[in-house]
């Protein structure tokens, strides 16, 4: 048995450090030539449809965990960028990034990651104008985050390798305690077991989840390999996604932080906002 979780545990290692290196290589590569400044520009200037697709692409290319999103939100805010589109930007940051992508191909599937990117995509358009239209741009306190200053996101080609390497020391190991936690559940865990609770179409387990994912702090990355292991093992996909929207869409430091620059109604709105989502997410994968 210990066999069969060392031989798991080290394909399922292997095959995300190599992903995982090259992936982060080559994004703070492409940084470099990533015009952020013209971006945020555009957001600003352009008509709210063009807006909201840059403030995505802006998500994208900013592969960040939902707490470091907090100070490009701080920025967008004190430019006084349409509320709506700030708030895409946030609920889309933490969950959609080529690194996530990546994992989520490799390890869940093409067909998966593209549904994925899709609801992530139209849902976080939906709440950010929704909460707009009902006039949430106004639980913005007046001072914002002090001590936050404004990023000037520059990346040169000659601190890509420093940069993959820091992000590698404070991502990786817990790359790795994911993949090990995967192998043991592969190896220990009954698929019988696992499937008569957890698969199904039972509806209330895609809440359950939800529910459970919200107070972690977890990165959406270090969960995919995990996820995998579930699937595989017969649990349904609705609650596995609606676990990983949710522990990485709304985790307890976000929140603490969002607490400073917004008033307290509009923190309820983002938890619930985080929560529907998941939710949402989580039954149209059942249908899918």
């Amino acid at each position: 048995m210990w066999s069969e979780v060392f031989n798991s545990f080290l394909s399922i290692a292997l095959e995300l450090t190599f992903l995982f290196i090259g992936i982060s290589f080559l994004i703070n590569l492409l940084q470099v030539f990533i015009p952020y400044q013209k971006l945020e520009r555009l957001i600003e200037k352009s008509n709210p449809l063009i807006s909201a697709f840059v403030a995505l692409g802006l998500a994208f290319i900013t592969p960040f965990c939902s707490c470091s999103t907090i100070p490009i939100v701080v920025n967008l805010l004190k430019k006084k960028v349409r509320f709506g589109i700030v708030m895409i930007f946030l609920f889309s940051s933490p969950v959609l990034d080529p690194t996530i992508i990546t994992l989520m191909t490799a390890f869940i599937g093409i067909k998966v990651t593209v549904a994925y990117t899709v609801i992530i995509t139209i849902l976080s358009v939906i709440i950010g104008f929704t909460l707009e239209k009902l006039g949430f741009q106004g639980q913005i306190k007046n001072v914002i985050v002090k001590g936050y200053h404004e990023q000037n996101i520059k990346f040169e080609i000659k601190a890509t390798l420093v940069e993959t390497v820091q992000l590698i020391k404070k991502v990786y190991p817990y790359l790795l305690i994911s993949a090990f936690i995967g192998a043991l559940i592969n190896g220990f865990v009954p698929t019988s077991w696992i499937s008569s609770i957890l698969g199904g179409d039972k509806w209330y387990l895609v809440p359950i989840a939800t529910i459970i994912g919200i107070p972690l702090y977890i990165r959406l990355s270090t969960m995919i390999p995990i996820s995998q292991i579930l699937i595989a093992k017969g649990v349904a996909l609705g609650p596995v996604m609606a676990l990983m929207i949710s522990s990485a869409g709304a985790s307890l430091p976000e929140i603490t932080l969002l607490n400073s620059i917004f008033k307290k109604k509009l923190v309820f709105a983002f938890v619930g906002s985080v929560f529907m989502m998941s939710i949402i997410s989580g039954f149209l994968f059942y249908i899918i």
